[in-house]
């Protein structure tokens, strides 16, 4: 059994213009006893930028930044940025996040040594038409949920549209020598490999890789509670026993849609190999502010601290706040063992 704690809001939207509207999926890093955060925040027009915080344990707010931490610049994220997913491999920070033009969701990244000196590095998410991935997909025999997929981006965002590719975000740590990028091309979650982050820039290695998809898929939605589909989360942490991976499931029942926070456990090596997953949520929306925002009843988990044996999960509550829970994490881990795949 895993008691999961409720530690409560940790911050809300301010008067600020950038954040004005709210504030929610935020990304960490821990150094010691400080944990950076950086956060999607939106404003009264529905700009999305990124804010920053700096936290002292895994709850004090010492700082937040009055401007920015990062803004769209170029054509690819003129109606927004969002989700950052932050790792540093290495000696190098790597931000994974999703740019918007207002057709096209596309997964692009910045990097550098310094946290808040980043450069731009570009999409490394597939430049392809829909249309043209269906193809190379009916080749690959994957299930019908994909052409579902695809069928409803091209009838919302019109026949032109781009593979919408959201969720992105690397493992802290190089696996056999290569980049490890799990992404979310719906309705699963997939990785891709690379020794440079360029080569996620070619459209032919997207090729190749779409016409072999199913070898790349990590997870599925295999539970009631995920069955619609299921999304990125947290960056894995890697314990003894394996990549501990947080993630989000989400439902829809007539009255909406529900989004809930799942876990699994990955091998070390092999991070497409899945040692145990949860057969329940590890979380749900059952606060007030969980089930009642601008988008009612989610919880959107995407950062994590550790603080002797307890585990923080920083998530989106209700798209309008970001907000905390703690567990141990040797509990999660016993829990997860229970059901080995």
């Amino acid at each position: 059994m895993i008691k999961i704690k409720r530690e409560g809001i940790l911050l809300r939207p301010t008067p600020l213009p950038f954040e004005n509207k709210s504030v929610f999926n935020p990304t960490t890093h821990q150094e010691g006893n400080t944990v950076h955060m950086i956060y999607r925040a939106i404003s009264d027009s529905y700009m999305s930028s990124f804010g920053y915080a700096r936290l002292k344990g895994p709850m004090e707010v010492v700082e937040r930044w009055e401007e920015p931490f990062m803004s769209p610049r170029y054509k690819y994220e003129r109606k927004g940025i969002e989700d950052p997913r932050l790792v540093k491999i290495d000696d190098t920070f790597y931000i994974v996040y999703i740019a918007h033009d207002g057709k096209n969701a596309v997964l692009a990244y910045c990097y550098g040594q310094d946290l808040f000196k980043l450069k731009r590095g570009g999409i490394i998410s597939p430049k392809l038409r829909y249309n043209k991935v269906a193809k190379l997909l009916r080749s690959a025999s994957v299930k019908d949920d994909y052409f579902f997929f695809e069928a409803f981006y091209s009838s919302y965002a019109g026949k032109d549209v781009m593979v919408w590719d959201k969720d992105g975000l690397l493992f802290p740590k190089k696996i056999h020598g290569n980049f490890v990028l799990m992404h979310r091309i719906l309705p699963d979650i997939q990785v891709a490999y690379a020794k440079e982050l360029e080569d996620f820039k070619k459209n032919e290695y997207w090729k190749e890789y779409f016409k072999n998809l199913k070898e790349y898929v990590v997870l599925e939605p295999k539970y009631g509670f995920e069955k619609r589909h299921i999304g990125g989360g947290c960056p894995p942490i890697l314990t003894r026993w394996g990549w501990v991976k947080i993630f989000h499931g989400t439902e829809e029942e007539n009255d909406g849609r529900v989004y809930h926070a799942a876990a699994a456990l990955l091998d070390k090596n092999d991070p497409q190999r899945v040692i145990a997953r949860l057969p329940h949520p590890l979380f749900s929306p059952e606060e007030e502010y969980e089930q009642g925002g601008h988008v009612n009843n989610v919880v959107f988990p995407t950062g994590t601290s550790k603080f002797g044996d307890r585990l923080f999960i920083y998530y989106g509550a209700a798209d309008s706040h970001i907000a905390v829970c703690s567990l141990k994490l040797d509990s999660l881990v016993k829990e997860l063992l229970k059901y080995k795949e």
